[in-house]
């Protein structure tokens, strides 16, 4: 199983073709039978969870077999076309837990291995309605944080509904890195401690990568 994550930076004032593109993209890509999963999500200007979204940037999601990316034609064509920016992640999942709309998408992960090198982390949630402002009080201390973690590669954040659903996307040079910033970071703690404690979140899911490229 394959994970591909495929941002497109529009040019400058060019977020309307972001958005048009969100609702055409789902025809070559509902009929690829090559692809197992799918998502369209904008992006969050700040490079994690954030409520400011970044009109230019977009995000596809693909879940895979094969292993090169398969984009089909018509969003290839899309995006030479635009002149838009592709920074494309080749993802093997290998650790994880958790759904995505009631599916294990990366089909059944065990939740740890012996892998310690470089590692791409994915976590998103449907945060519950009555928890939004809980929510969202609390990540702009992680998304400082975050900024400036040691062993952090790169980070954004994607998202398919604006407000509720949710998710961070975070490369690391190694899994200790990773979770130096996860469980000895104070707030991120912090966050973890009450995402569970207060059951913020409706449906989440947490799984780690073997980064196999990053493009830019």
């Amino acid at each position: 199983m394959i994970c591909t994550l495929v941002l497109v930076r529009y040019p400058k004032y060019g977020g309307f073709l972001g958005v048009l593109s969100m609702a055409l993209f789902h025809f070559p890509l509902f009929f690829n039978k090559k692809i197992s999963f799918y998502k369209l999500m904008g992006c969050g200007k700040n490079g994690t969870f954030d409520k400011n979204p970044d009109w230019n940037q977009w995000a596809i999601l693909l879940v895979h077999e094969s292993p090169s990316p398969i984009i089909p034609a018509f969003i290839s064509h899309w995006i030479q076309f635009f002149k838009a920016q592709v920074s494309t992640f080749t993802l093997q999942p290998i650790e994880g837990h958790g759904t995505w709309d009631g599916k294990e998408v990366f089909g059944k992960l065990p939740k740890q291995t012996d892998y310690e090198g470089s590692i791409a982390v994915l976590t998103r949630a449907t945060i519950r309605l009555s928890k939004l402002k809980d929510f969202w009080s609390n990540v702009d201390g992680v998304t400082k944080q975050m900024a400036g973690a040691e062993g952090l590669i790169t980070s954004l954040g994607i998202g398919e509904v604006p407000f509720i659903k949710q998710a961070t996307l975070s490369v690391w040079k190694s899994k200790a890195d990773m979770k130096n910033f996860a469980y000895k970071m104070h707030e991120h703690a912090d966050v973890i401690r009450k995402t569970k404690k207060e059951d913020w979140y409706k449906e989440e899911m947490f799984v780690r990568f073997i980064p196999l490229e990053l493009k830019k």
